[in-house]
């Protein structure tokens, strides 16, 4: 039907009656008083493994440079520099840990989140896809796939499909409109398909589920938040569900998404990363995590109740800034009011994509930084489980890490390859008139900190695709051991390449984040198609000077030639960024094959057809709104 909103456009929308279930926001510098209570999880033991290696490899690595820039004396400049080394590799050494703790666990056969496997009650599931200005016959199609696959599961739980639009071109919402009609008019039996669009996109994604929870949450015990590109097995749905109804205590249950239809070389990249390692990461997180896991905003089952209740989010500070990276938080406080955030990297069927392009990508991700760094503000949210606090913070230095090394990399450069090419000038603080030139680091001593800081960030990595390497079937599913080979070293390259570009991006993306208010949004682009030459040099420009800058110091023999590999990628931004966009081709050689590109996913296969029969839907005549 067509609702006529004061002062807006007619506004389409076709919805069950109303079922209202309040959700008020929270407050965060008080505690919830009366909290569900669940029950402790074993996991001190894991997690004792998990930060003390890391506190202790810092340690040393800090101890060791100490003794290198002490034997002078130290200056104010040089404590700074130790201790902005030591703040950005204990992260590291985290990250290398984590994989540890996921070996070990695979090793002792430990199950990081056993479950009975008792019958599980029947509940009704709302399956959530909240969308703004998307393709439609994209979206549409995914739910078409899902629903048939679903129906074929013929399990104990109910199922009701919402499409919540918050899109604000009434040419895609007109699309939208009919491809509801049809999705409506041939969904299984027994599974029921919804439409709602709002008529002004209040608080963005978080007010788009507060605004059906508010509405429509009563009816259902769970929710299953996907996103526009997000696609789901009925078996993986169906785990889901069956897991929160035997799990009392379970608010939010989280899978581990694996990336799918890549086709461009960026995208392959990042779509071999998370099939050959991601796994191992996410092990290791799931083993010590427990029941303090985390959210990511999609692909996970929610208790609908449990979330109207908690996890609330008000807006900060007297100017009204909304929450943007509301997931952690929302995981933190479903936590903080008793409720168990698992996450189950085991449940197989769990999909979405990726950005096509290096640009794509920063576009992406400067929304994420703004929103991460929010949480350095909520830390001292009252009632938190450390747990939660940790990931928080960890989301927000994940971005301040970029700016850290890029600090680092100036200070390296300017320490020169000696004391005579060393442009930094320390004044003794007895005698301010004359410097004091700390020892340079030898060639020597750059090549061993250059090991170790590449031999970290590359052991999740080189971990992973040993397990791999050593299971026969593992590497047949990858194509054997010379395809597997040639995809690891391809994606190894291609990501220490791209790794100084993101650096340089993300620190303007901090910047950005700490000089302005508001970050433009715009849909992600899902297809791969690459950028003209003009947009390239305007968005890549500062790479492009700053490597030629390293370049023209290497060449007058003032800079270590183990910058060389950093210089490269800098000076070469634009051409890989150029790289990154082309559609990716089995006759170049370099496939990056991985088990969801040899073997499609019968899903995906199922998608990719039904987006077809959308489109072709879409594209011809209209179909009348009601």
């Amino acid at each position: 039907m067509t609702v006529q909103t004061p002062n807006k456009a007619p506004v389409l929308q076709a919805m069950p009656p109303r079922a209202p279930l309040s959700m008020q926001a929270q407050d965060f510098a008080q505690a919830p008083t009366e909290r569900h209570t669940t029950p402790a999880k074993q996991s001190s033991g894991w997690r004792l493994a998990v930060f003390g290696p890391a506190l202790i490899g810092t340690a040393f690595l800090i101890y060791g440079l100490y003794g290198w820039l002490a034997g002078s004396g130290m200056t104010g400049l040089e404590w700074a520099l130790l201790t902005m080394i030591g703040a950005t590799f204990v992260w590291v050494t985290l990250s290398v840990s984590t994989v540890g703790v996921a070996v070990a666990g695979l090793l002792a056969r430990e199950a990081h989140d056993a479950r009975t496997h008792q019958d599980a009650a029947p509940i009704d599931v709302a399956l959530l896809v909240p969308i703004y200005n998307e393709v439609p016959w994209d979206v549409f199609g995914n739910a078409a796939a899902m629903l048939d696959d679903l129906a074929q599961r013929s399990g104990a739980h109910s199922y009701t499909l919402f499409v919540l639009s918050d899109t604000r071109d009434d040419a895609i919402a007109d699309q939208e409109w009919q491809a509801f009609r049809q999705l409506q008019s041939t969904a299984p039996p027994g599974i029921r398909v919804f439409y709602r669009r709002r008529a002004a996109n209040t608080d963005k994604k978080v007010g788009n589920l507060v605004d059906w929870i508010n509405g429509w949450g009563a009816d259902f015990e769970a929710m299953l938040v996907l996103d526009a590109d997000s696609l789901m097995t009925g078996r993986a749905i169906e785990r889901l569900a069956s897991e929160l109804s035997r799990d009392p205590d379970a608010g939010l249950i989280q899978t581990f998404p694996v990336l799918i239809g890549a086709r461009s070389v960026f995208a392959r990249l990042q779509q071999f990363s998370n099939i050959a390692y991601g796994w191992l990461l996410a092990e290791g997180l799931a083993l010590w995590a427990r029941s303090e896991g985390n959210y990511w905003g999609h692909n996970a089952i929610i208790r609908t109740r449990a979330f109207a209740q908690s996890a609330g989010l008000p807006r900060l500070s007297k100017r009204g800034d909304l929450i943007l990276s509301h997931d952690f938080v929302e995981a933190g406080l479903l936590r903080r009011a008793g409720w168990g955030v698992r996450f189950l990297p085991r449940v197989s069927g769990s999909y979405e994509e990726t950005p096509a392009t290096l640009i794509d990508y920063t576009l992406r991700d400067r929304r994420w930084c703004r929103g991460n760094l929010q949480h350095l503000r909520l830390l001292g949210t009252a009632g938190l489980h450390p747990v939660s606090r940790f990931h928080l913070l960890h989301g927000a230095v994940a971005y301040l890490l970029s700016p850290a090394w890029f600090v680092l990399l100036i200070f390296w450069s300017l320490l020169g390859k000696d004391a005579e090419t060393n442009v930094i000038h320390y004044f003794n603080e007895t005698n301010p008139l004359f410097p004091d030139w700390p020892p340079a680091m030898s060639h020597i001593d750059s090549a061993v900190f250059l090991v170790i800081m590449y031999a970290m960030l590359l052991t999740p990595k080189i971990a992973g695709a040993a397990i791999i390497a050593a299971r026969p079937a593992a590497t047949r599913a990858f194509g054997g051991h010379r395809a597997f080979l040639g995809a690891f070293l391809t994606e190894v390259a291609l990501s220490i390449a791209y790794a100084p570009i993101m650096m340089i991006q993300q620190t303007k993306a901090v910047v950005r984040a700490a000089l302005t208010r508001s970050e433009p949004w715009s849909p992600q682009r899902r297809d791969a198609r690459g950028y003209p030459l003009r947009t390239l040099l305007a968005f890549h420009w500062i790479e492009t000077v700053l490597g030629m800058m390293l370049v023209a110091g290497l060449a007058a023999g003032l800079i270590s030639l183990w910058l060389i590999p950093i210089a490269f990628s800098l000076v070469m931004a634009v051409p890989l960024s150029a790289l990154s966009g082309a559609n990716f081709s089995r006759r170049a050689g370099l496939r990056m094959d991985s088990p969801n590109t040899l073997r499609e996913p019968g899903i995906v296969t199922r998608a990719k057809k039904e987006r077809a029969l959308f489109k072709g839907l879409l594209e011809g005549p209209k179909v009348p709104a009601e």
